[in-house]
């Protein structure tokens, strides 16, 4: 994401994101609105996969750190 702009969290860049797919679906837009459509659709998908892969990699530290612990 660009450094002026906050990150946002999944569930908004997630929400942002169908409402982006929708309006490309309709169709209606010029084609400088498409493309800046897709652009900002893009940035959301870039936003949840990073979101995604933070998750991700929490959960095998967890994981790890919980398979270490004797019982």
């Amino acid at each position: 994401m660009s450094g002026d702009r906050p990150e946002i969290s999944y569930e908004q860049a997630r929400e942002e994101l169908v409402e982006v797919v929708r309006k490309l679906e309709a169709g209606g837009t010029t084609l400088e609105e498409s493309l800046a459509l897709w652009e900002r659709g893009e940035e959301l998908a870039a936003t949840c996969q990073r979101w995604l892969d933070g998750a991700r990699e929490r959960l095998a530290k967890a994981q790890a750190a919980h398979e270490e612990k004797p019982n």
